[in-house]
């Protein structure tokens, strides 16, 4: 038993051994800090729409490919199964059991079928679900509850012992009760088919479906055929190792092959025939080696749900990826199957294996430090190697050249014992002498380092170095030594630019584009249509371009794509191709990248950790949908508010921000999904290509919108757009209400304006009709003022003139008064006239002449209007004469010239005077003429 179990071991080391090196298919790993839940995945599933469901710790998860969405167990306890079964997402707890469905904001509501059972459950968890016709079957240690999704009735199967698990083989429900043997589900009854030992008293994992035969596959005793109550051994290579190992999941694949989960040694895959293809565990990429669950989507991705963490392996991608996880391999910068063995170059030195084996790779002694190339030449592998030139044969290297850094190694047309290579000094050149090549000498007159060369039919030669640009060599016959070389212009230098021959032409790239050497111009021309094809509107990365003579192909990368030119049939024309795989995914070493043709449509190209194998036949271009997951609304620094899935919806204004996520259920992990979204009504143009799933807007302006997002992967457009439109209603302010009430206010202010105004111009008119009335009057006034001055005038120079006739009337009266005087003294005193008595009398009757008087107070009061019947009235008591005293005084006569007037004497004048102030009552300060004159 001792030496068995040595053997055993000494197996699983050797297979081990082999197994370390495997070119496995691509893995991608979400820890609990990823899917934001506990470590333990104890069931997987997948609903129409592609979104994965898994049965965790903490509660149900989902997974839509962008984002994780956990939803708490219903009563807090382990998630141990799920199931997705039309559009009820079924699972089972701890005491519980029921299903899922998603309500109208898109988030799964649960609803409990456990609360419906007539009969109490016992202390039960639920590990398995399974539909079988109308039915859903829930599985315990120790029950199977059956229920019937018509009419929702339940029936239960009890067991004394222990049910470990229940299973669905060919329309046909299994189950196995612990030391009784595997039941049948028939007519509602179980119904015994097998109580072999082996079945009685070891755990069953699963059961399958294998050339129309059951086949039992135990926990640890490896795969029983079932016949006629018989049980036999499914002898495959993989015995031993199965039996050595304990099972906990597995599953049969839809190509008939298995993958079977282990308790600490991760995944084994083996083919249909039971032969083991690969072992996936920790080591080689998954994220825990203990295997609870497993599941295999629609799109044929193998989910693992496992102790710590989930795990999915692409085992359908046209991608098989070798990592160097001790790092004992290196970054590979070149490759080549030599003699049936697999040969890649490194940072770390050359390194082999049997082609198409899963042996680890062997280190080539001696060849410690940078591979530049790897060249097959007269069935001969040349090496060209950091140190100089080995020659590769049975895993030994032999040095032939020590020339510092061989790029690069090519043939010289018409001579096959030569052979040219590129060095860090240079070029120089190996002979074949006696059936074995040498070192024979360096080209004199050319030391730049020549990592890109190509010879012409002329035996000139064409050097591309990166930072000096491209230099055209003329060599002599014997190949020692340079006779001229220049520069040629036509080319831009650039870095990471390559130069390459291809179909009898040579191909210069750099970040300017592809350029065609024009042999009979002698120069290089720009080829815009292989640019276009080759650049697109993508970045550059480099410019290297490899040849591939055994399928005739021309090979070169982007930051998105590997583009490779094949010959067209029709015509000389190039044809591009793209294999979406972004630089981020592939990991290559820009501008030192490498690619080696396999067999058929296989490919292998060098990476940073090791290298990935391309099978070209197996690249598809499936049809896709995208999906807008959720939309939440929210106030500006708001709490989010989840928002129905349904067209049409209204936001209030204030709540203006809104929040989108969307997906592609893609899970490949070299497939990138990339969004462009648009809000139409707001912007007119789509955004940039993204690989967020989820956007927002904030802030919107009231008014309609149309969301429309569309998805990508690799060159490939999504089926659909997917759009949701939605309004955000206007604010109160200027809502319809308020727009009316503000129309009403409107005709109001409007007429209110209008008889302002009419009032304001009524006011207007009548002022400047009041203005123009008072100025009319005003020079009406000022004509009549003119016309008053002008009689004013007229009467002042009538009065003055009356004045000077009174003034001139008086004087003379004054005068003749005088004379008569005179006279009348001259008369008396004189003696002997005869009768002077006589004249006498006629002078005192000229001078007393009441006419004079007359005449003297018409004038007067044609002078002066109505003085004498103011002080009249003022002075009643006055007597004609007082105011013919008056009138004199008015005129400012002295008393002398008074005197005569009134033929009495000067001083009889002033007793008048005194006589007449005291009559007016003058005081004695006052002067008389001055009071007279005042009237």
């Amino acid at each position: 038993m001792k030496f068995t179990k040595n053997i055993i071991l000494h197996f699983l080391l050797l297979v081990s051994f082999f197994i370390e090196a495997q070119e496995l298919p691509p893995i991608k790993n979400y820890d609990s800090k990823v899917y934001g839940a506990e470590n333990q995945n104890w069931a997987i599933s997948q609903s129409s729409q592609k979104n994965i469901y898994v049965a965790n710790n903490s509660g149900l998860l989902e997974f839509n490919g962008a984002k994780w969405q956990l939803y708490l167990s219903p009563n807090n306890t382990v998630l141990r199964s799920v199931n997705v079964i039309g559009k009820r997402i079924y699972t089972g707890c701890y005491m519980e059991f029921g299903y899922w469905v998603k309500n109208k904001f898109g988030k799964l509501i649960y609803n409990s079928l456990s609360n419906k059972l007539q009969e109490p459950l016992i202390e039960e968890d639920f590990w398995n679900i399974i539909k079988f016709d109308d039915w859903v079957l829930f599985q315990s240690l120790n029950r199977i509850y059956i229920y019937n999704t018509l009419d929702e009735s339940f029936k239960i199967i009890n067991s004394s012992t222990s049910l470990p698990k229940v299973f669905k083989v060919d329309g046909s429900v299994y189950f196995q009760k612990m030391e009784e043997g595997i039941y049948k589900i028939e007519n509602g009854q179980e119904v015994l088919i097998s109580d072999h030992p082996i079945i009685k008293t070891n755990i069953l994992v699963n059961i399958f479906s294998v050339d129309k035969k059951i086949l039992f596959q135990t926990q640890d005793e490896g795969f029983y055929f079932l016949n006629n109550n018989t049980l036999s051994k499914w002898n495959i290579s993989a015995n031993s190792l199965i039996s050595s190992i304990s099972i906990y999941s597995s599953i049969k694949l839809s190509d008939g092959s298995f993958i079977l989960g282990t308790i600490s040694k991760g995944v084994f895959h083996l083919d249909k025939n039971g032969t083991i293809l690969n072992k996936i565990n920790q080591e080689t990429g998954l994220n825990n080696n203990t295997v609870l669950s497993m599941f295999e989507d629609k799109e044929h991705n193998i989910w693992l749900g496992l102790d710590n963490g989930i795990s999915v392996i692409n085992f359908n991608s046209p991608y098989r990826v070798y990592n160097d996880v001790k790092g004992e391999l290196g970054s590979v910068y070149t490759s080549a199957i030599f003699k049936g063995n697999l040969y890649l170059g490194t940072n770390q030195g050359l390194f082999y294996k049997k082609i198409s084996t899963n042996e680890d790779f062997k280190f080539v002694e001696g060849t410690n430090g940078q591979v530049w190339t790897l060249n097959e030449f007269d069935n001969t592998l040349f090496c060209g190697h950091n140190t100089g030139t080995f020659i590769i044969n049975k895993g030994q290297a032999t040095l032939i050249a020590n020339a510092m850094g061989t790029w690069d190694i090519k043939p010289i047309a018409n001579n096959s014992n030569l052979l040219i290579q590129g060095n860090y000094n240079g070029l120089n050149v190996l002979k074949k002498t006696n059936k074995n090549w040498k070192f024979n000498n360096k080209i004199e007159g050319f030391n730049i380092s020549s990592r890109y060369f190509e010879l012409d039919s002329t035996n000139k030669i064409l050097v591309s170095h990166e930072h000096k640009g491209v230099f055209k060599l003329n060599i002599d016959s014997a190949f020692t030594k340079v006779t001229e070389y220049k520069t040629d212009g036509s080319v831009p230098k650039g870095l990471k630019s390559s130069l390459t021959s291809y179909d009898n032409k040579l191909f210069y790239t750099s970040e300017k584009g592809i350029f065609i050497y024009n042999k009979a111009l002698q120069k290089f021309e720009k080829d815009s249509i292989l640019t276009i094809n080759f650049f697109g509107d993508e970045q550059y990365l480099s410019g290297k371009l490899i040849t591939d003579s055994k399928t005739n192909t021309l090979w070169g990368f982007t930051d998105k794509n590997i583009v490779y030119f094949s010959q067209g049939k029709l015509n000389n024309v190039l044809k591009a191709s793209k294999i979406w795989l972004p630089e981020s995914l592939r990991r290559y070493i820009p501008g030192y990248e490498s690619i080696t043709h396999l067999k058929d449509k296989k490919y292998l190209f060098g990476t940073s950790r090791g290298y990935i194998i391309l099978n070209v036949d197996k690249l598809t271009s499936e049809d896709f949908n995208v999906h807008i997951n959720s939309i939440r609304k929210s106030v500006l620094n708001g709490e989010k508010k989840s928002v129905i899935l349904k067209d049409n919806n209204d936001f209030k204004y204030k709540e203006n921000n809104l929040f989108f996520t969307y997906s592609v259920p893609e899970y490949d992990i070299y497939t990138e999904v990339n969004y462009q979204f648009q809000l139409e009504g707001m912007y007119n143009t789509w955004s940039n290509w993204s690989t967020d799933s989820e956007t927002s807007f904030k802030n919107l302006p009231f008014g309609n919108y149309t969301f429309k997002v569309k998805a990508q992967i690799g060159n490939k457009l999504s089926e659909n757009i997917a759009t949701y439109s939605f309004k955000i209603k206007r604010p109160f302010i200027i809502s319809n209400l308020m727009l009316f009430i503000y129309f009403i206010f409107f005709i109001i202010i409007v007429f209110a304006i209008h008889v302002l105004y009419k009032r304001y111009y009524t006011k207007q008119k009548i002022s400047l009709l009041e203005k123009q009335q008072q100025e009319f009057a005003l020079s009406q006034l000022e004509t009549e003022q003119k016309l008053m001055q002008i009689k004013n005038e007229q009467l002042n120079q009538e009065i003055g003139n009356k004045n000077r006739e009174l003034t001139i009337s008086t004087m003379s009266i004054v005068k003749k008064n005088e004379i008569l005087n005179k006279i009348k003294k001259d008369l008396i005193a004189s003696k002997g006239i005869e009768s002077k008595s006589e004249v006498i009398k006629t002078i005192d009757k000229n001078i007393n002449n009441r006419k004079d008087w007359e005449f003297l107070e018409e004038a007067f009061n044609n002078a002066d209007k109505d003085f004498l019947k103011k002080v009249k009235s003022l002075h009643t008591e006055l007597t004609p004469n007082d105011l013919r005293f008056c009138a004199y005084l008015r005129l400012n006569l002295s008393s002398k010239e008074i005197a005569p007037l009134l033929n009495i004497s000067v001083r009889s004048i002033e007793i008048k005077r005194y006589r007449l102030r005291k009559k007016m009552n003058l005081s004695h300060g006052k002067s008389l003429v001055s009071y007279i004159l005042a009237i």
